[in-house]
């Protein structure tokens, strides 16, 4: 099928390269010179693992192309994927107007039928909008189908690949049909295409990340919990994910969910209830407690030192992705932490298998030191703070690690080490919701 998606942002870059790995013709249509250069000279602007290979397979046979010509796109393609921005506002409504100033320039370009896929995460009643916004620029027919995308930042060419479900929002018969025959490839399994209306299809979506989002936030209210009464959340989690109608994934104690989906989603779907005088309170605790945890591991630390200050003090600290095998720092915890240490008037050198480079591009203000490795970031620190979970972390060389820093003192906001190991090995110790040691 001839496919055309417009934007090569992480979902977009994905979603074309997936669709040519399946033997689509595929155009990818941005505006930005820099990107562009970097994607047709093979080089992927983000990290994704996994990505690359299928990345430069399709693009050496030909089935992968990168353009600034939305006509050429236009043209080529029966089915536009809209892969844009919809960040969030101030209010916390998201903001809509990529999605429809490209769905109008492709209203001006339409020749014969298209069909048109927010394939971003847009409130509900954005297909009704973009239906109704190309309808007043042209009379050529087109559809325009809600098919939200549930890829999880580093698995995201698996969840692609092989989806534990697609969910296509349309009420036409004819876009269904393409729709279906699409996807047909990567749900040879027996996954479902669910289809549904256009305005269940968006609501699904902000559904999806609100629930998970409060599952999160729900753990870490336990686990604070544990921290006053001397339970531990690793076991509590065990005990209650063994339960089928609960199950065993997002009961992770830590120091908030980031990224570019949970605040943003959520805050939308909060903004959505209010619209249509709702009080969604579910969410309002959510986004209090989140805002919140991510400033537990600084009060853990003054705690620890009986002080309102940390002037004097330099932290090691690993981990800046909100998240691991990502460089996406959006929201991202460490930044809310490093931010809140400055302030106390601390130091602070930092380490990050690959998202250094966006916080230096994005964060230039921050005042921090970056190491090329996570043991040359613990040279003359006070204490070390793990924030992000990367598996590299998990497996230490203790003796190294007491020998850099000036005392063997830890605050680990991913609960990645076992207290007995920690205790034998004569470190203090702090994690989240688990006695200290």
């Amino acid at each position: 099928m001839k496919i055309a998606v417009i934007g090569t942002g992480y979902v977009g870059l994905v979603t074309g390269t997936c669709f040519a790995e399946s033997g689509n013709q595929v155009i990818c249509v941005d505006n930005d010179p820099e990107k562009l250069a970097k994607l047709n000279n093979k080089q992927i602007p983000i990290y994704e693992p996994g990505l690359e290979v299928l990345f430069e397979r399709n693009i050496k046979k030909d089935r992968l192309i990168f353009t600034n010509n939305l006509k050429q796109a236009v043209d080529f393609a029966q089915i536009i994927f809209l892969a844009l921005p919809t960040p969030p506002m101030e209010d916390g409504s998201a903001d809509l107007q990529y999605v429809l100033n490209v769905a109008g320039e492709i209203a001006g370009l339409m020749t014969d039928y298209k069909v048109i896929v927010n394939k971003s995460t847009v409130p509900v009643g954005t297909a009704d909008k973009v239906s109704a916004l190309i309808s007043s620029k042209t009379k050529i027919a087109f559809d325009v189908v809600s098919n939200p995308e549930f890829l999880r930042e580093g698995a995201a060419v698996e969840d692609f690949m092989k989806p534990e479900r697609v969910v296509v929002g349309t009420r036409s018969e004819r876009a269904r049909k393409l729709m279906d025959e699409l996807y047909k490839p990567f749900v040879l399994s027996g996954n479902p295409v669910i289809f549904m209306d256009e305005r269940s299809s968006e609501l699904t979506k902000y559904a999806a990340n609100a629930l998970l989002a409060t599952k999160i936030t729900f753990m870490n209210e336990i686990a604070n919990i544990c921290d006053r009464t001397g339970a531990n959340v690793d076991w509590v989690r065990k005990g209650i994910g063994s339960d089928s109608r609960i199950g065993k994934r997002f009961l992770f104690a830590g120091v908030g969910y980031g990224g570019s989906c949970f605040p943003k989603d959520v805050q939308a779907l909060h903004y959505t209830a209010n619209t249509y005088d709702y009080k969604f309170s579910i969410l309002d605790a959510v986004m209090r407690v989140n805002d919140k945890q991510k400033e537990l591991l600084v009060d853990k630390i003054l705690t620890h030192y009986k002080t309102t200050d940390l002037k004097g003090k330099h932290f090691a600290v690993w981990g800046l992705a909100f998240k691991p095998n990502t460089d996406d720092i959006r929201e991202a915890p460490a930044l809310v932490i490093i931010e809140k240490l400055l302030s106390l008037g601390a130091t602070v050198t930092t380490f990050d298998p690959v998202a250094s480079e966006n916080v230096q591009k994005y964060h230039s203000d921050l005042k921090i030191n970056y190491a090329d490795t996570m043991y040359n970031a613990l040279n003359q620190a006070d204490a070390l703070l793990i924030i992000t979970e990367w598996n590299e972390f998990r497996t230490i060389d203790i003796e190294v690690l007491k020998s850099k820093l000036k005392q063997p003192l830890i605050f680990d906001g991913r609960n990645l080490f076992e207290l007995e190991t920690m205790k034998e090995n004569g470190f203090k110790y702090y994690s989240i919701g688990r006695p200290s040691v």
